[in-house]
């Protein structure tokens, strides 16, 4: 099973396209984030599924009041989103807005330095959230694999786990994939180099190893 989801975070729509096209064999999914579409439009998600055929995951983190979430998740999804990523700390009737809809992951943890002082102290909150509603999973940090050994020790089965952080964050991939991730996200290690495609496949090989 593939277990390498690329992080998109770059403005321009042909490069967008052109670094996905290159790199989806060693892909299970591509997230987009607000970079990619503010710079080439909502559309972007669209196309990015024709070139490829995998899923896109579209990393919004959704902060705001039901309706609100609604309104936006609605337009995500009919633009052909497969997922939707939200905070949680807004509360359970944010988070039911976007999973009425459609596919959805919780933000419990994030990976840089700053998630330490007030998403990490919510965390335990956070994944009560999560298996309550059992949304697709949950985002935890790679660059913390201590803490997504606790995460998936407290989360129920059949949740998945996704990490950001791998790469130019310093998380590596082996060892958050041994604390119990499912799926590495990685960005600037891929679209930043000089060839995405040899990059993502040493990536999607050390995800083999595991």
């Amino acid at each position: 099973m593939k277990k390498l989801i690329l992080a998109l975070d770059v403005y321009d729509r042909e490069r967008a396209l052109e670094i996905a096209e290159c790199t989806a064999d060693y892909l299970w999914a591509i997230k987009v984030n607000w970079p990619l579409i503010i710079g080439s439009g909502l559309e972007i998600i669209t196309e990015l599924k024709q070139v490829t055929g995998l899923p896109v995951i579209a990393d919004l983190k959704l902060a705001d009041i039901p309706n609100t979430n609604r309104l936006i998740a609605s337009k995500v999804f009919e633009a052909g989103a497969d997922y939707i990523i939200v905070h949680g700390f807004p509360g359970k009737d944010s988070v039911e807005a976007v999973m009425e809809l459609g596919e959805t992951i919780i933000v419990v943890e994030m990976s840089h330095p700053g998630a330490r002082e007030f998403i990490q102290p919510a965390t335990d909150k956070l994944i009560e959230l999560a298996n309550e509603l059992e949304p697709f999973g949950v985002i935890a940090p790679a660059t913390r694999p201590e803490r997504v050994s606790y995460i998936r020790s407290k989360l129920k089965p059949g949740i998945k786990i996704l990490t950001p952080g791998v790469g130019a964050q310093g998380g590596k991939a082996r060892e958050v994939l041994k604390a119990g991730a499912d799926y590495i996200i990685v960005g600037r290690s891929i679209y930043a180099g000089e060839n995405p495609r040899e990059s993502a496949r040493i990536l999607y090989e050390e995800t083999l190893e595991v």
